[in-house]
């Protein structure tokens, strides 16, 4: 697995590419750690697109960087990207209802740069783009 991180003013990125499992998880959630304190909040975004696989530990970094922001009372979490798989198990475990859900690093960026900078409490409600939404929507009427 490989984990990139960024540092911008109003959030840290991270990238993960390849594969997320039990070892990846806990080499992602050590350095969500390492990050934790570079952005206000913090405002963490996660571009998880370039995954090959992922199995329940990506619901484990996700969860434990939650509840941490829960913890301590204030942060946002923004998923980049996600495919359609992601974005059913984030649906599925109700994680999807507590990230914001964004198509694009630098647009989310751009966003987070033109917003006050003191929001406090944890993320809005997720906003999730139309193109992702009629997905959604799709694989609902599926069942």
């Amino acid at each position: 697995m490989r984990i990139e991180t960024t540092r911008h003013l109003p959030c840290t990125v991270l990238r993960a590419s390849g594969v997320l499992d039990h070892d990846g998880r806990v080499r992602f959630s050590a350095r969500i750690n390492d990050v934790w304190d570079w952005s206000p909040g913090p405002t963490l975004v996660f571009d998880l697109a370039d995954l090959d696989f992922f199995d329940s530990s990506v619901i484990g970094v996700l969860g434990l960087a939650m509840q941490r922001m829960a913890e301590e009372g204030s942060g946002r979490i923004f998923v980049v990207r996600p495919s359609d798989h992601l974005l059913s198990v984030l649906r599925l475990t109700d994680l999807l209802s507590r990230v914001e859900v964004r198509d694009s690093v630098e647009e989310t960026v751009a966003e987070l740069m033109l917003e006050p900078e003191e929001r406090g409490g944890l993320a809005e409600p997720a906003r999730i783009p139309p193109q992702l939404t009629s997905r959604l929507d799709v694989r609902r009427e599926c069942r």
